[in-house]
């Protein structure tokens, strides 16, 4: 069936010959017509686009092509170090010459670089491989992205991402195995640029069943080499550790494991309409950094021209019941990679799995020198078939926290992620019961939590541009929160039909003022969950208990004097409350950062006033993990 798109009234139709041919070199568009494969200027991404038919599983659709930023063979028309942009700064989307060799990329470490591989339509892309000079046989780590392959030259810029000087080698690209590390482990580091990329032929696509098929022709390649022992695995963070999941579900026969380190896996529900609020600004930032010959596969315009989740988003999402290799997974509780590389773990098939959730930020994880020898012992047990004891690393481990940047235990190990012995337990909002508000840097309006349903309806109203709504409950005992926990809300809108809910948990002092986490220095807003009502329709499919999906698929309004519930999945999270600390609810129009460095933004739709409903037949309430102690003797808590 083909899917009618929504063109943007914004796009204005161009008519180009050197355009037309660009994009008929790029594979999408061999046979161009104007009207097949049209060409528009997006001023919201300054960049050309191009349409063409294209089909995903029964449904077609109109792709929607960027054409991607040119190669550049003249590294000194680049003045990388001035721009603002400190991935630029790092040589991120140059390319550089194509220069295929091989010569001493260290002592004892050659690079191949630039080498060939045919895909199995005929496609060509490069890659550079490091591996150690005089050993004969090696297993291989890959890194596959369109970040680039080659590193870039000012290294010093890993230190604004806190990883500290010195920690990582001139031969490191962004966010993947640093190539000298590994050599001098014994392995040979795979650096891809995958199809569209850089100098390989194609276009971009990013996520979809080609990139799979892709990624299963080059694991194949690469176990055939004369110096592989047969061995392949995969590994770094972000996207990187995004496309892992897709090709381990291809099963290519010499993928023997993958170490995701923090990762996004479903790009519709989890980035682009996290609960069903639209956030174009960070992937605009990130199709703009693609280097190469041809087009990228331009997911903010077709967010623009279909925003219902359709067979196209779909295929975005590996298959994880079709992952049966060896995972180590990663996940911190400060970033929006969480619930995704949550899901991954748990929806996949892997009888030898493993979780580790930490409160730190992805790139200092990524680079730390513990957790690098840690990750070597995986991959010494699943790529060497050495016998050094890897299968008895606790399944689940994970930071509990505390505030600030003290945690309360680190790398606590379980058995099972959720933790069995979790006792779940309703907490009520009570707008009845209005509180003095500690002073924020932005209007709040504070009210009760409390344990018990409120016999009395009541109603909060805020500003969604200006306020928000705080619900606390003091706590009598030390208390563990580990977890998922989901918000079940009745809402209402004086003066509009939707409304766009940003939610905050957070833990605050007995006086009210607020305990934020620290990770890189910066205070965190804590767990959090997002919700336009009118998209709410929860997914009975993929809704697991205390973590409801939306379908994505419909909208309903909200009708005048309407007060409608709705189920909000927060993001799992691990903290200690001590006696007398708050457990704090907040609900608020827009994402209330408070100093929280990253630069994310949402599309709010939301005009009038908000309410809040508690009590009587409109019992709002969250329910929250409890993880009691493992051991309790008197004054004694093992936990």
């Amino acid at each position: 069936m083909f899917l009618e798109p929504k063109i943007p009234a914004e796009w204005v139709p161009v008519k180009d010959k050197k355009l037309h041919d660009l994009i008929q070199m790029s594979g999408e568009c061999a046979s161009f017509d104007e009207d097949a494969c049209p060409i528009y200027w997006d001023p919201d991404t300054e960049g050309y686009i191009f349409l063409h038919r294209e089909s995903f599983g029964a449904d077609e659709v109109m792709a929607a092509y960027r054409v991607a930023r040119q190669p550049n063979d003249n590294q000194a028309e680049v003045d990388l170090s001035a721009s603002d942009d400190p991935m630029a700064r790092m040589g991120q989307g140059f390319c550089p010459p194509f220069n295929p060799h091989t010569y001493e990329a260290a002592d004892g470490v050659i690079c191949m670089q630039d080498q060939e591989v045919v895909l199995r339509d005929g496609t060509k892309i490069y890659c550079d491989i490091y591996r150690p000079k005089d050993v004969e046989k090696v297993p291989t780590i890959v890194s596959w992205s369109w970040f680039g392959k080659r590193p870039g030259d000012g290294m010093s810029e890993w230190q604004i991402m806190g990883v500290p000087p010195m920690t990582v080698s001139k031969c490191a690209k962004f966010e993947s195995p640093d190539p000298l590390y590994w050599c001098y482990q014994g392995y040979a580091v795979a650096n891809v640029d995958v199809r569209g990329a850089g100098h390989s032929e194609g276009s971009v696509h990013m996520f979809t069943h080609q990139d799979r098929e892709d990624g299963y022709d080059f694991v194949e390649w690469v176990a055939a080499q004369p110096w592989s022992n047969g061995k392949v695995g995969m590994s770094g963070n972000s996207g990187v550790a995004m496309h892992q999941w897709g090709i381990a579900a291809e099963q290519p026969p010499h993928l023997a494991c993958i170490a995701p380190w923090e990762c996004t896996t479903d790009l519709y529900r989890e980035s682009f309409f996290e609960g069903g609020v639209p956030a174009l600004s960070f992937n605009k930032f990130i199709a703009a950094q693609v280097t190469g010959p041809n087009g990228v596969d331009d997911q903010v315009a077709m967010a623009k021209m279909y925003p219902d989740m359709n067979a196209y988003w779909n295929d975005k999402r590996a298959d994880f019941r079709k992952v049966k290799v060896p995972v180590y997974q990663t996940g911190g509780w400060s970033h929006f990679h969480l619930p995704g590389s949550i899901n991954a773990w748990r929806r996949c098939r892997s009888h030898q799995k493993w979780l580790r959730i930490h409160r730190d930020f992805e790139w200092p994880d990524t680079y730390d020198p513990y957790n690098l020898d840690e990750l070597r012992h995986y991959y010494d047990r699943y790529l060497k078939g050495i016998h050094n004891g890897w299968e008895m690393m606790p399944r689940v481990r994970l930071d509990v926290m505390d505030g600030y940047d003290i945690d309360y235990q680190e790398k606590r190990p379980e058995k099972a992620w959720p933790i069995k012995r979790t006792v779940y337990k309703k907490l009520y909002l009570d707008a009845s019961r209005e509180k003095d508000c500690v002073e924020l840097a932005h209007p709040a309006k504070c009210f009760s939590l409390a344990e018990e349903a409120p016999a009395e309806e009541a109603k909060a109203s805020y500003d969604p541009a200006t306020e928000e709504l705080d619900f606390d409950l003091t706590l009598p005992e030390d208390t563990e929160v580990t977890g998922y926990m989901s918000l079940h809300l009745f809402v209402s809108c004086d003066g509009y039909d939707d409304m766009d809910l940003f939610v905050n948990v957070q833990k605050a002092s007995e006086d009210g003022t607020w305990v934020p986490w620290l990770t890189l220095d910066e205070p965190h807003p804590g767990a959090w969950g997002k919700c336009r009502v009118s998209r709410a329709t929860v997914d009975a499919g993929l809704t697991k208990k205390h973590t409801p999906v939306y379908t994505m698929t419909d909208t309903h309004k909200l009708e005048d004097g309407e007060v409608r519930a709705v189920d909000i999945a927060i993001v799992p999270t691990s903290r200690v409350y001590h006696k007398g600390e708050r457990f704090r609810v907040q609900v608020s129009g827009r994402y209330i950062r408070d100093g929280w460095f990253e630069p994310l933004s949402w599309d709010t739709d939301n005009r009038g006033t908000h309410n809040v409903h508690t009590g009587g037949e409109h019992a709002s309430w969250i329910e929250i993990p409890v993880v009691p102690p493992r051991y309790q003797a008197g004054s004694y808590i093992h936990r």
